[in-house]
């Protein structure tokens, strides 16, 4: 008589568990929302044929790399900088000039040759932008909140203005082309499939570095210096010296992602390092969500959609397409601001 009360039972688990694993499904906002832009990045890259799918992954690359280390800033330590454009392209700039051959002399406008390998030209840039974060992260320590963003909005600027008038280096307004590719053992990387694969072997890098840091002693320091910058020096932290480390080890990979960048496209001229750039990083990273570095690959990815897909839409005009992009990217923060402040995947409230 007691085995089959516990036969029912097993048969009643049996059936529920179903159920019970759709209710779980169902509720679960996050994968679905994961599910929804995987499968659309699939069906869109493969109505468009292999060759697109390579310029999305690789445009998917590069903006992940600066999501991701813009979060641990925006996210993880609550610092909202308008600065990261200028470490981007100080990266950019570094490789570009750092590359150059001896045939810019013929050049009007010449800038000075070097003649150094990508990947020399690449730790140097990061070095030297490691080095220029470390002092304007020192000014900008003095600074919080709205004051903070303000300042950082003027390195920004400022950058910028460099790179546009100082023509003996930068070639102003002309830019710099013929950037050299990379070269692994005699075998230049010249390709646009294996470019890919090592700009997201780069990815790959910085994410786990990013994942060690968040998931560190320091990393915690970090999301209580988010929460309460007064209380945490209270246990004898010093707040200042973790956002300062935190601020050159983001801008250092911002430089990595400037320096992939100029290499891959082989020009580069001040037009891509307006300060708009900087408001649209910090527009992916709030639409993947705060405090997650999954959350910024995921902005990332619907960025690069939403900006490439955006030229296929039938009966807009081409000359329109790039104010159509901000408009839209524009509402889409409104709308996530209104009902999911904390972004696709976030933890955080901005």
């Amino acid at each position: 008589m007691q085995e089959k009360p516990a036969a029912e039972s097993q048969l009643w688990r049996s059936l529920s568990a179903p159920r019970f694993l759709w209710t779980r499904l169902s509720g679960n906002i996050e994968l679905w929302i994961n599910l929804i832009v995987v499968v659309a990045t699939i069906v869109f890259i493969l109505s468009q044929g292999p060759g697109f799918g390579i310029r999305i992954a690789q445009l998917f690359a590069i903006f992940a790399i600066l999501a991701v280390s813009l979060n641990l800033l925006i996210g993880y330590t609550g610092l909202l900088s308008l600065a990261h454009v200028a470490f981007f392209g100080m990266g950019a700039y570094s490789v570009a000039i750092l590359t150059t051959g001896a045939a810019y002399e013929q050049v009007p406008g010449h800038i000075p040759h070097f003649g150094l390998s990508f990947f020399a030209a690449l730790f140097v840039g990061m070095a030297f932008t490691g080095v220029v974060a470390l002092f304007v992260g020192g000014v900008l320590s003095r600074f919080r909140d709205d004051i903070f963003v303000l300042v950082s909005v003027g390195f920004a600027v400022i950058s910028h203005r460099i790179f546009l008038f100082w023509q003996p280096v930068t070639r102003g307004p002309f830019g710099i082309h013929a950037i050299a590719k990379p070269e692994v053992g005699g075998m230049v990387i010249d390709g646009e499939l294996e470019f890919l694969f090592l700009t997201l072997a780069f990815l790959v890098i910085v994410f786990l570095i990013s994942w060690l840091i968040v998931r560190s002693s320091f990393g915690r320091v970090l999301m209580a210096i988010r929460e309460d910058e007064q209380a945490i020096e209270v246990f004898g932290y010093k707040a200042t010296y973790f956002k300062l480390t935190i601020w050159i080890i983001s801008a250092m990979m911002a430089a990595l992602a400037g320096g992939i960048t100029a290499s891959e496209q082989t020009f580069i001229d001040p037009m891509s390092f307006l300060l708009l750039e900087s408001i649209l990083l910090v527009c992916i990273v709030i639409l993947g969500g705060l405090g997650t570095l999954w959350g910024s690959l995921l902005g990332a990815l619907v960025f690069v959609l939403l900006n490439e897909g955006m030229r296929f839409v039938p009966f807009l005009p081409g000359e329109l397409v790039g104010q159509a992009r901000l408009a839209i990217l524009g509402i889409v923060i409104v709308l996530l601001m209104l009902f999911r402040p904390q972004g696709l995947v976030g933890r955080f409230k901005l």
